[in-house]
């Protein structure tokens, strides 16, 4: 027996994939260029804010993704009669608290 897990898909535009990939992309270089100030042994406090900016790029970008899942998922959901994604939301939004 095959052990697959299904997972739920989102359909989204070649623009909006390109701009969430250059918004990782971002990150991924500003995690990068942290470990490099590790191995140059870089005083806490410059590793500690390029952290902050890592932190607030991560936010920017999940609220673009919950503002999206909103105006399209979750209305589609609503309108296809599935109340029962407001509580998913509920939960996604507080993990976000």
């Amino acid at each position: 027996m095959e052990n697959t897990k299904e997972f739920k898909t989102t359909l989204r535009k070649e623009k909006e994939k390109k701009e969430l990939i250059t918004h990782l992309n971002r990150i991924e270089g500003q995690i990068n260029g942290i470990k490099k100030m590790i191995t140059e042994n870089r005083y806490c406090d410059d590793v500690l804010i390029q952290l902050s900016a890592v932190n607030s790029s991560v936010k920017s970008l999940a609220n673009k993704l919950i503002e999206k899942h909103l105006n399209g998922c979750v209305v589609r959901e609503i309108e296809n009669g599935n109340t029962e994604i407001i509580a998913d939301v509920i939960n996604l939004i507080k993990r976000f608290q």
